[in-house]
């Protein structure tokens, strides 16, 4: 049986709007592809891919069997918030499925999808509080997935959970961060409630550090969780940088979530009629891509200074690594061209940009065919007109200087890093902690909270 690869609903559709693009599996659907899952007496899916530990055989089996309810309860053992990773997560769990060896891997992120959907229309999601309460006060800065999921670790134990966002509301880079099309935000807030059900008090548009000192907090809680992630984009440093229409990744896709969330009266940034440039191959890259789209962009072009990766699996990445291969997503199915292997040299412009200067490159490569490094190729420089650039190159870490770690006396690993302090008990998670990563990852570490 070949895997479905027709999830989402109809481009002419779906770039129209910020409704979630994928459509909605049946049962029906999904049982058929679960029944491909071969119970492996290693599960790699559960043991070397899935960050949680999420017991995916045992799920497949109950949703083959159409017990939607028992798969629910299984889900919920390592993973508290399905809801989000079922949308947003790449499925690490996929690309170690044997089946992934000589066939395609077992649909597990949609089945978890379809699982966890199932679970909140029929009232199976209920508060959790603790049992007991054990006397003690935590204080975590940052409600992103990192502290979100500390927080709710920490009730489970009985501990008194006190949340601190600078923001409006919390979900960090699910809200900010990830488009409304790929995650709807309706699902944070319905979250929202459980957890302050369950007894987590939430303070936001709080900045710990400005307005209030972390040192205090330290002080009054018995411990302190820092989950503030990685604040500082990657910039390009180039000529013309200061040009009007140049732009950080997140400045673009946080004001466009801040508009549909109620919070800005209109995007502060708009693609509308604009050619728009994402310098960037990555994920937020393609956000980038699906929300110019959606603004109304005039054309959008996404550039990378990395090679095409090849379309399947490199020999560098064997299995069951997580594969170095061509990923297309929804939003470069909706009209984008890609490049790849440019440089980018200087922005154009007088007061704004008219453009980007590039360079091709051409790269050397491994025995197994991992990039290495680059030389510009001779006489290979070009312009792309631009009159919207968005810089979607990652993110370099926690600055130094940060007030969360001056009045903390934390720690920085040589690639700035946050190191816990677990004799004063104060502990670093998610991004903030290991770099920036993906979120299942960040829902991991606060899961897996020393305390």
């Amino acid at each position: 049986m070949e895997r479905i690869h027709d999830i989402y609903r109809p481009v002419d559709e779906r770039k129209h709007d910020f409704k979630e693009v994928e459509r909605r599996l049946t049962l029906e659907d999904i049982k058929p592809q679960l029944k491909r899952c071969q119970n492996c007496g290693v599960p790699f899916c559960h043991g070397a891919g899935c960050p949680l530990g999420n017991l995916v055989p045992d799920e497949n089996r109950a949703m083959s069997k159409g017990d939607v309810r028992r798969a629910y309860e299984l889900l919920s053992v390592h993973s508290d918030f399905p809801e989000f990773t079922s949308r947003i997560c790449p499925a690490l769990c996929e690309s170690c499925c044997v089946r992934d060896l000589d066939e395609e891997p077992v649909m597990i992120r949609q089945s978890e999808k379809l699982i966890i959907d199932t679970a909140f229309e029929r009232g199976w999601v209920v508060p959790e509080p603790p049992e007991k309460e054990n006397g003690k006060r935590a204080a975590v800065i940052g409600a992103g997935p990192a502290g979100l999921s500390a927080a709710r670790t920490l009730r489970r134990k009985g501990w008194a959970v006190t949340v601190y966002e600078k923001d409006a509301d919390i979900g960090g880079l699910l809200r900010y961060g990830i488009p409304y099309f790929k995650l709807d935000k309706a699902l944070i807030t319905r979250r929202r409630k459980l957890l302050e059900a369950e007894g987590i008090r939430f303070v936001t548009g709080t900045n710990i550090g400005v307005d209030v000192s972390a040192d205090y907090l330290s002080r009054v809680f018995d411990a302190v969780v820092v989950a503030i992630g990685t604040p500082a984009a990657r910039d390009l440093k180039i000529p013309g940088r200061d040009l009007k229409g140049v732009h950080l990744a997140l400045e673009f896709l946080g004001g466009q979530n801040r508009y549909l969330g109620g919070e800005l009266a209109a995007p502060p940034i708009s693609a509308e009629g604009k050619r728009v440039l994402v310098i960037g191959g990555g994920d937020t890259g393609s956000d980038c891509v699906g929300t110019s789209i959606r603004q109304g962009c005039k054309s959008v072009t996404q550039i990378e200074i990395m090679p095409k990766p090849p379309e399947t699996r490199s020999p560098s990445t064997p299995w069951p690594d997580w594969p170095y291969l061509l990923r297309t997503s929804s939003s470069h199915k909706e009209g984008c061209e890609r490049r790849w292997s440019l440089n980018s040299l200087r922005f154009l412009g007088r007061k704004s940009v008219t453009g980007v200067e590039v360079e091709t490159v051409d790269w050397e490569f491994s025995p197994l065919g991992k990039p290495l490094k680059f030389a510009a190729r001779p006489d290979s420089k070009e312009v792309i007109a631009a009159d919207l650039v968005l810089l979607a190159m990652g993110f370099t870490g926690v600055p130094t200087d940060h007030p969360i770690v001056r009045q903390l006396g934390l720690a920085q690993t040589p690639r700035t890093a946050l190191l816990s302090k677990p004799e004063s008990n104060i502990f670093c998670v998610g991004d903030c902690a290991s770099g920036a990563s993906l979120v299942v990852r960040a829902l991991a570490s606060g899961r897996n909270l020393p305390l």
